[in-house]
């Protein structure tokens, strides 16, 4: 089976370099967080990497990221814009938003023939669970039209931070770890040392911090591009009129588990996860990232020449 490939959502980075999380500095060599997502997944077996980027940031993405990536790995790059629908269908007037992340995989379709990991531009994963997910997709393949997939489950307490809330996937599975559920919970913070949520900013209720989540790290074979293709008109055709919907993986991945069209082993990784989602994050990312170095994990310079 051919060597998995990573699609990397990027089209979220903005035009102006200056002071934007996903592409500010976190390791000594001048380091951004793709950086090390790239390096874990080159490392782990993955052979090729798809950007999902913007044709208005192409030429400084390729100047500030690509042109070192392009000399160590097969690399493409592919378009998420709202023009970009089906036969039938026309960006509303007054649209602004992207139309998500079910979209922007979509627009890979070209560009993916093999099984294939998913992450987000501006998170930090960790080695172990890139290792995780490309063994998962090695082997992964359809059962009696049944989609494969896996999901990389991270720890709650994992994932905080200590400068405010952040949003997670809350995960349910089975007791052999096949996903059941996915709820998203966009209020989550540690409150006098509990982890607690909020749907309405007032009561707040107790998770576990032992909690599975998920951080947008999936595993897909091919087939999710076909399905995806179907499911992205019958949304249009529900949600056109609503400028602020968007058509998100994990709806999607929860609508094929519940129609027993995808089985998601929810694969769980002990990494610790690391996002500049405060401003006062980013030195304990980069603390974090000049540990990992001082313990070998990383080189003091990422891509040596």
């Amino acid at each position: 089976m051919a060597a998995p490939t990573l699609v990397i959502m990027a089209a979220g980075i903005g035009s102006r370099y200056g002071g934007l999380k996903q592409i500010d500095p976190i390791g000594p060599g001048g380091e951004i967080v793709i950086d090390y997502s790239i390096y874990d997944a080159m490392k782990a077996g993955f052979q090729k990497i798809v950007f999902i980027i913007r044709h208005d940031i192409e030429s400084a993405f390729r100047e500030k990221v690509g042109k070192s990536i392009e000399k160590r790995i097969d690399t493409q790059y592919v378009f998420q814009d709202m023009n970009k629908l089906p036969k039938g269908f026309s960006v509303p007037e007054k649209r602004e938003k992207p139309w998500g992340t079910g979209h922007a995989i979509l627009c890979c379709k070209e560009a993916v023939k093999e099984n294939f990991g998913v992450i987000n531009a501006d998170d930090f994963y960790g080695p172990s669970a890139f290792n995780v997910l490309a063994d998962y997709l090695k082997n992964a393949k359809p059962k009696e039209g049944v989609e494969d997939f896996c999901l990389i489950g991270y720890i709650l307490k994992n994932t905080l931070s200590d400068h405010g809330h952040v949003a997670r996937g809350i995960c349910s599975a089975t007791p052999d770890g096949v996903l059941t559920d996915i709820v998203e919970r966009v209020k989550i913070q540690r409150i006098d040392g509990d982890v607690k949520f909020t749907e309405d900013g007032e009561n707040w209720v107790s998770l576990s911090e032992d909690t599975l989540v998920s951080m947008n790290m999936f595993g897909f074979t091919p087939g999710l591009l076909q399905e995806l293709e179907k499911r992205f008109p019958l949304f249009l055709r529900k949600r056109m009129s609503d400028l602020k919907a968007e058509f998100f993986i994990p709806s999607v991945v929860d609508e094929l588990i519940k129609e027993k069209k995808a089985v998601v082993q929810l694969l769980s990784t002990l990494e610790k996860w690391y996002g500049i989602t405060y401003k006062e994050d980013k030195p304990i990312v980069q603390q974090a990232i000049r540990d990992m170095v001082d313990k070998g994990v990383y080189p003091q310079k990422l891509w040596s020449e």
